[in-house]
């Protein structure tokens, strides 16, 4: 099978297209005849050697796969199931989705919902399951429509155009913060309100600023968080999900305390499945976002994988890259 393997070499660690053997299933495993992937930042950070994400090398990449069960070694499973598979250690621990054939333990894998396609799913991808799952604590944290505006940033990535795209078809008024002016009229077209520079934001420096926001989905990290949680409104909410920016957070617990503000840490990567299960339904239905194929989605084909990596580093992509893998050899 072809398979996209990162490996280290006297040149660095790099990735490269490769022949494998086709994987056999342990007992509890399934073997997953793949159709799509996607390219999440962490699958730039481990192609690329950029982050330290894979556990051992070689290895191949991809920490999501969609695709139909060719073989199931579990009761459970069965031959001609249509499943996806995101996070876990999918792409980290062990052979990830950027390959013909994917072997994973058979309780990592969720049944694809109606309503969604294998190639939807994967445009949705990890940055998708984690936009939803960002929306959904707001959402128990009391965050609504008629709350007041909702801030995203880091607006024209994956993650970021996903949730401003599932926040607006919810009816929420989404600022979107971007450092791509040029991208404005594209995050309006996704139900943008309100789309803000964030390279001429004035961030501030007093504990409390001007209250803003009745909630947020941060992708970006840094100063840019700190900011926000010293503008979010009276029991506002901030999901965390991202780091683009800057692992350091420099903030005060004025705003914890005087505004009553949430700091929300969203993982994905061992999110327990019948909370997983619900997040796909959600996605299957009224989170489905409006523009995910006509304007969120592009496609690339596995040879011409490992040349869209950097990218994602540079910060010049936009939306959801999804990987073609059926008929790749």
């Amino acid at each position: 099978m072809k398979a996209l393997q990162v490996i280290k070499d006297d040149t660095g660690i790099r990735s490269a297209v490769v022949d494998l053997p086709q994987p056999d299933p342990a007992e509890g495993e399934v073997l997953i005849r793949a159709q799509w992937s996607s390219v999440n930042y962490k699958d730039a950070l481990a192609a690329t050697g950029a982050g330290k994400i894979m556990k051992t090398l070689p290895l191949v990449g991809g920490v999501d796969v969609a695709g139909v069960v060719e073989t199931s070694r579990d009761d459970r499973i069965q031959p001609g199931d249509p499943v996806l598979v995101t996070g876990y250690g999918l792409g980290v621990e062990r052979d990830g989705g950027y390959a013909e054939f994917v072997c994973v333990p058979a309780n990592w894998a969720v049944p694809l919902p109606p309503g969604l396609t294998a190639y939807q799913a994967m445009a949705l991808g990890t940055a998708g399951f984690t936009a939803a799952l960002a929306v959904m604590r707001l959402e128990l944290l009391g965050v609504t429509p008629s709350s007041g505006p909702v801030a995203v940033t880091g607006a024209t990535g994956g993650l970021g155009s996903l949730a401003v795209d599932m926040l607006a078809g919810l009816g929420y008024e989404v600022v979107a913060i971007s450092g791509k002016p040029a991208q404005a009229d594209w995050l309006r077209g996704l139900g943008a309100s309100q789309v803000l520079d964030r390279k001429s934001l004035e961030l501030g420096t007093r504990p409390l600023e001007k209250a803003l926001w009745a909630g947020a989905i941060d992708t970006v990290g840094g100063d840019l968080l700190a900011w926000l949680t010293s503008t979010m409104a009276y029991r506002g909410a901030i999901a965390a999900c991202g780091l683009a920016g800057g692992v350091e957070l420099n903030t005060t617990v004025m705003p914890f305390i005087l505004r009553g503000v949430s700091l929300l840490g969203i993982d994905s990567v061992a999110c327990p499945m019948a909370e997983r299960l619900e997040v796909w339904r959600r996605l299957a239905s009224d989170l489905k976002p409006r523009q995910l194929e006509s304007g969120i989605a592009r496609t690339v084909n596995l040879a011409d994988l490992s040349g869209v990596f950097q990218g994602f580093l540079d910060g010049t992509v936009t939306g959801r890259t999804v990987v073609s893998l059926a008929g790749a050899g």
